[in-house]
């Protein structure tokens, strides 16, 4: 299997959508880096939890905000909004995930592609 090149932009977008994560609470932050993962649609997964339909809707404005202003970029597309369980903001190499936490175990996305380097990210 070919490895896919580094690509450092995508790096910094998964730190701005962490950052942005971090800022509204969110918890249980894990990135996946699936930039080696055959048949993966993006470099990386940034997944988070909430409590709370409000919470989910901080953190994805806090996501858009800080990526906004770090990497001068929006989704491409954003999914989720109304339902409130999983809320996706899609910025091509990087999606950000944001699932209410009883959800979140339910779709067990982190499961999916079990090569993927996985950094979990510590709660302040």
């Amino acid at each position: 299997m070919a490895k896919r090149r580094k690509d450092t932009n995508s790096e910094k977008l998964s730190k701005a959508i962490v950052a942005g994560m971090q800022e509204k609470k969110a918890t249980d932050i894990v990135v996946m880096d699936l930039r080696n993962t055959r048949n993966a649609i993006a470099d990386f997964f940034v997944i988070c939890s909430g409590n709370s339909n409000k919470q989910l809707d901080a953190i994805a404005d806090s996501i858009d905000e800080v990526v906004a202003k770090a990497m001068k970029e929006s989704p491409w597309h954003t999914e989720g909004k109304n339902n409130k369980e999983w809320m996706l903001l899609d910025y091509i190499n990087v999606v950000a995930h944001i699932f209410r936490k009883d959800r979140r175990q339910y779709y067990a996305i982190e499961n999916l592609w079990g090569d993927a380097e996985i950094t979990e990210i510590e709660n302040d």
